[in-house]
């Protein structure tokens, strides 16, 4: 046999198998698992169980867990003490972390206290099942109050708009709906207000009968109503404005009184007389009766 035919099939034999090694090799590389590196977790406050608003966060309402560091939300704990005794603003579901922004300061008050924004108020006023909207009424929801009453101008009872787009904080002494999800039948509600619409709805509270108007909570529209007085209500024209003073009285004028001059009566006429001539005498009679001269 050739040489040269043996020296090129060995050198073939050889590239071959080389081709075939490398090929291996990369194909085991591809299909062979990554082995990755644990990553590094960091503890992190959670729920240990639903947390409504108004709860101060006690030891067994927290446990803590393990997450990924590039995953650790911003504004999370990792240490239980500090969360502990710290009043909710906000609900809080089970195993849900626990944030910064949904807890009041230590110390801030119980209850409702902490959910008062700074230079709010809150006030309660009392409702019944027709003025509660029949129980419809949930913390988070947004009413109009109505007032009825009668205004010193004397105008009868009328129906005005004081004020809209009020925040309920609760409904009796409950800031969420119950286990269901329901509503909750309250005789008081308590709402979020200025100072000066504190002192509205106290005034109205006192002096004439509430009643509360439910509203889209994403409808920030206030509206400017007339009001509505008993008259329009028959079909009457109401006036919209103030009764007027009834005008007074103009004084009395005296009678004018004018003279006229008025001429004397004309003399009466001269009585018929009778002269008779006795002798050298000479008298006039008048003729008439009871008068007579010379």
């Amino acid at each position: 046999m050739d040489r040269r035919f043996l020296t090129v099939l060995g050198v073939s034999l050889l590239f071959a198998l080389v081709v075939s090694s490398v090929f291996y090799q990369m194909t085991a590389r591809a299909g062979s698992p990554k082995k990755t590196e644990p990553s590094e977790t960091r503890d992190v406050v959670l729920a240990a169980k639903p947390l409504g608003v108004g709860t101060t966060v006690k030891p067994a309402d927290i446990k803590l867990g393990k997450i990924p560091v590039s995953a650790f939300p911003k504004g999370a704990f990792s240490k239980p003490e500090e969360v502990i005794d710290r009043p909710l603003i906000s609900n809080i579901l089970m195993d849900e972390p626990v944030l910064e922004g949904r807890l009041a300061a230590r110390g801030s008050g119980l209850g409702l206290a902490p959910v008062i924004p700074v230079g709010m108020r809150a006030v309660t006023v009392r409702v019944n099942d027709v003025s509660g909207i029949a129980g419809f009424v949930l913390p988070g929801m947004r009413v109009d109050i109505l007032v009825t009453g009668q205004p010193p101008a004397g105008l009868g009872t009328m129906t005005v708009t004081p004020l809209q787009n009020m925040l309920v904080l609760s409904a009796g002494t409950a800031m969420q709906a119950d286990a269901k999800g329901q509503a909750i039948q309250a005789a008081t509600v308590t709402l979020l207000a200025t100072p000066e619409q504190a002192e509205t709805l106290t005034l109205a509270n006192n002096e004439g009968r509430i009643q509360l108007v439910l509203r889209n909570g994403s409808d920030q529209t206030i509206e400017k109503p007339p009001g509505r007085e008993v008259a329009e209500l028959y079909g009457g024209h109401a006036s919209k404005k103030k009764a007027e003073p009834a005008p007074a009285p103009r004084p009395r004028q005296r009678p004018v009184v004018t003279t006229v001059a008025v001429a004397p009566p004309p003399p009466p006429p001269p009585p018929d007389q009778i002269v008779v001539i006795r002798g050298t005498q000479k008298t006039v009679e008048v003729v008439g009766v009871g008068s007579g001269g010379k």
